[in-house]
């Protein structure tokens, strides 16, 4: 027997111990990607929900009150106002995240 290992054995084990880590690795997150579509319905339920929450509120201040047209016109308004900041405040949020995670060769485009 001479002292060095056989280079054929060698690359065998390497290959199988190559194969076993890539088994072994975790895959990739899929809900941590969100597509494009699964953003813009995100917004349109924020707005919606905004207008059906002033709605809500203002009919119930109405019929509370006997005022039927007032309270649920201001607060259908206000509810879509909040839908509104809440769209824009959702649309900053994923600009920022598209721009933290573009590639730094991309800024001189």
């Amino acid at each position: 027997m001479s002292g060095e290992p056989d280079p054929g054995r060698l690359k065998g084990l390497e290959e199988r111990i190559a194969a076993a880590r890539k088994a072994r690795a975790p895959k990739p997150r899929g809900d941590e990607h969100y597509s494009a579509a699964s953003q813009g319905w995100r917004m349109v339920i924020e707005l919606v929900s905004g207008l059906g929450i002033g709605f809500g509120i203002g009919y119930g201040l109405d019929v509370l009150l006997g005022t039927l047209p007032l309270f649920l016109v201001l607060f259908t308004l206000l509810g879509f106002v909040a839908g509104v900041k809440t769209m824009l405040r959702t649309a900053r949020e994923i600009q920022t995240e598209n721009q933290a995670g573009s590639p730094a060769g991309d800024e001189g485009e």
